[in-house]
């Protein structure tokens, strides 16, 4: 991959490029300049919620939107705390404020709690049950940063982290049927491994330069099919938890039009352009609103 076709990691677009410093460099770190994380951490609430049944709950989706843009700042600023020193050697994390320096390590510790506190707020929403569940994703998130050092495979730690709301708006209606639960975010977790390799492409040369390990390096030249098995896999196990709730061969029709996305991402992608990974990447915030769709004419039709 050539230094042209890098995508940087913060392009200071749209509102945050409108900010003052240093206001800027807090927005960036929590990656306010990228929706699309968010989008990712959400989409799971809104399946667990809608497949309940429970109608639309906008009030509930609403709290947990605003607890994934917080949650996923926090982890985003948590994980820069972590990686500065690897985040330097590598082309498109370099220019990220801890890493370039711009803030210090006690002023993003200090930001990390204040969007923590935010998270409190929305967790206190939350009836018990699901407050718990809400706290047992901690230790995975704390531990998170750590896996590309030591394993393969962290993109399958950051499935079980960022699909994690699944059972939170599950459990937030409903305590029963853990079975659906259970292939609900089972999907959700291959859809995860799914798409962040494909976000792994882009830094797959600084990666084995520095030594750290993905999904995307493991697969090497077969890493279409290996994102083809991920988002197969995926619609399978979602087709399964619909099934499991209502077994009926129309309700699967409603997974149709996330399936044809995925096929369309695994078919164009081209593993040698960053563009074109990060493009594809950015398409599963489309994706998770049509399994959305899905999981709500499942439960609720």
């Amino acid at each position: 991959m050539t230094t042209a076709q890098i995508v940087p990691d913060s392009e200071h677009k749209g509102l945050v490029a409108r900010l003052p410093l240093p206001w800027r460099d807090y927005a960036l770190l929590a990656r306010f300049d990228r929706p699309i994380g968010w989008w990712l951490l959400f989409w799971p609430c809104a399946w667990g919620v809608w497949l309940t049944g429970a109608g639309v709950q906008w009030r509930l989706l609403l709290w947990l939107l605003l607890g994934s843009i917080a949650m996923r700042g926090a982890g985003c600023v948590y994980n820069d705390i972590v990686d500065a020193d690897l985040d330097r050697q590598v082309a498109r994390t370099a220019s990220r404020p801890v890493a370039s320096g711009r803030v210090s390590g006690k002023a993003a510790w200090a930001w990390l709690l204040g969007l923590c506190t935010i998270g409190l707020v929305v967790l206190v929403q939350l009836r018990f049950a699901a407050q718990l569940v809400a706290l047992g994703s901690l230790a995975l998130v704390a531990a998170y940063p750590f896996m590309k050092r030591i394993t393969w495979w962290p993109q399958a730690w950051l499935g079980l982290v960022f699909t994690w709301g699944a059972p939170v708006g599950w459990v937030a209606l409903r305590g029963d049927r853990i079975e659906v639960l259970a292939a609900l975010y089972g999907g959700a977790i291959l859809w995860c491994i799914g798409y962040d390799t494909i976000y792994a492409l882009q830094d797959r040369e600084d990666d084995s330069i520095v030594g750290i390990k993905s999904s995307a390096l493991r697969l090497g030249s077969h890493v279409k099919g290996g994102v083809a098995a991920f988002f197969g896999g995926a619609v399978g196990l979602w087709a399964l938890s619909i099934w499991l709730l209502r077994p009926d061969p129309v309700a699967l029709l409603a997974l149709l039009p996330a399936a044809a996305h995925f096929a369309w991402q695994v078919v164009t992608l081209d593993p040698e352009d960053g563009a074109n990974a990060l493009a594809r990447f950015r398409s599963n915030r489309f994706a998770g609103l049509l399994v959305a769709a899905a999981c709500f004419v499942a439960g609720n039709a």
